[in-house]
């Protein structure tokens, strides 16, 4: 998998890159994200002009915006530009806070009951927009959920997306998105 010397965090990125870009075509740019954002509507049973649905979308524009700031230029990022751009943005929270943002959003979104938690069925929903193979996601939600509690609490599921984006261990609960560690 891993060649000594790879950072975990790049390969995670490597493995977001290929799942954002929504058409194949070996290059990221907005209108993937819009596919993304109207898989998370279909996905989640969202209607488009909700709150979650709003938050979403604004996230992913500031989002968009800034890996863009964080890039040499253009509308389109191919992978290593996108890996590139990532690791910028992790690093700078001077204007967004990628992992928070993003992570709190989307959990506001999946939270279809409003408990405050995320249940094996909502997580389901979570995997069918990313085409995350479900026996592997299933492990992945045993695995987030950290207190064994049965579901998946806000500060796991940031938790989650903090190691993903941050950790440079292999097998952290949030590496494990898209099948890397």
């Amino acid at each position: 998998m891993a060649t000594t010397g790879t950072k975990p965090q790049d390969v995670r990125y490597q493995k977001l890159f290929e799942a954002v870009d929504t058409n194949n075509d070996g290059v990221i740019d907005w209108s993937d994200y819009e596919r993304l954002l109207d898989k998370y509507e279909s996905g989640f049973g969202l209607d488009r002009n909700s709150r979650e649905a709003q938050g979403l979308r604004v996230t992913h524009q500031h989002y968009w915006l800034e890996l863009l700031r964080h890039s040499d230029g253009g509308d389109r990022l191919n992978k290593d530009d996108f890996i590139q751009a990532v690791r910028l943005l992790t690093l700078d929270t001077s204007r967004f806070n990628l992992v928070e943002g993003l992570a709190h959003t989307i959990f506001d979104a999946l939270d279809r009951d409003g408990d405050g938690a995320i249940s094996k069925d909502e997580f389901g929903r979570y995997l069918k927009v990313w085409e995350i193979d479900p026996k592997n996601g299933y492990e992945i939600f045993d695995r987030l959920d950290s207190d064994g509690d049965g579901v998946i609490s806000r500060h796991e599921f940031v938790r989650s997306w903090r190691e993903f984006f941050y950790a440079a261990d292999w097998d952290t609960p949030g590496a494990r998105y898209f099948g890397v560690a």
